[in-house]
């Protein structure tokens, strides 16, 4: 399997946005939490590695996401089952050229990606709102009021995210709760990485 450093190396080299970087490390870091937190802890690199390169392609290609990916993926030595996964959490949406993405979630994983990606995005702009600009003093119920406000973050999907607590068989304030608490409990150490890349 390709490494976390190799991960990164590859990201960065298709990823020059400080915006996008930080999303990727989020979602990466999202993406462990959620392995652990639900008994998969010995695959927590694997499923943060899928995190990370899941927008590999959008800086370059935004009208072609997850139609790029899988070259640039199999050009930096990516096995095909990481492949997989960074394409279905596109799965049933319409991109630029008018291509449906169909490759569909399958293993938890896949199906934790595509649920907690678009949310990631919400819950940050939730946060850049407050006066600490951090998730780690936001409740639910403040979430879930700019969720609940359409107009608000309108770019993050809310159908993705419905769609996606569904395809998981979660009640939605169980996804709103736990991503929440992921995104929390490891805002510091994105932070001190993004700073150590000289990113931001």
């Amino acid at each position: 399997m390709i490494t976390r450093d190799e991960a990164l190396a590859l990201l960065r080299q298709y990823n020059k946005d400080p915006f996008h970087i930080q999303h990727a490390l989020t979602v990466e870091a999202v993406m462990k939490w959620y392995a652990k937190e639900l008994g998969y802890a010995d695959e927590a690199e694997y499923w943060g590695i899928v995190g990370l390169l899941h927008d590999i392609d959008f800086e370059l290609y935004p009208e072609e996401h997850c139609l790029k990916a899988p070259q640039m993926l199999r050009d930096g030595g990516v096995s095909e089952d990481v492949i997989h996964a960074v394409c279905s959490h596109g799965y049933g949406i319409t991109v630029g050229d008018g291509t449906t993405i169909d490759v569909k979630p399958e293993r938890e994983m896949e199906k934790v990606l595509f649920a907690s990606d678009e949310l990631t995005g919400l819950v940050w702009a939730a946060a850049l709102m407050r006066p600490s600009k951090s998730t780690k003093d936001m409740e639910l119920k403040s979430l879930k009021k700019k969720y609940k406000t359409r107009s608000f973050a309108a770019g993050c999907s809310r159908e993705v995210i419905q769609r996606g607590a569904e395809q998981l068989g979660w009640e939605l304030d169980k996804l709103l709760s736990m991503t929440l608490q992921a995104m929390a409990e490891s805002e510091d150490a994105i932070r001190a990485e993004m700073e150590a890349e000289g990113i931001g």
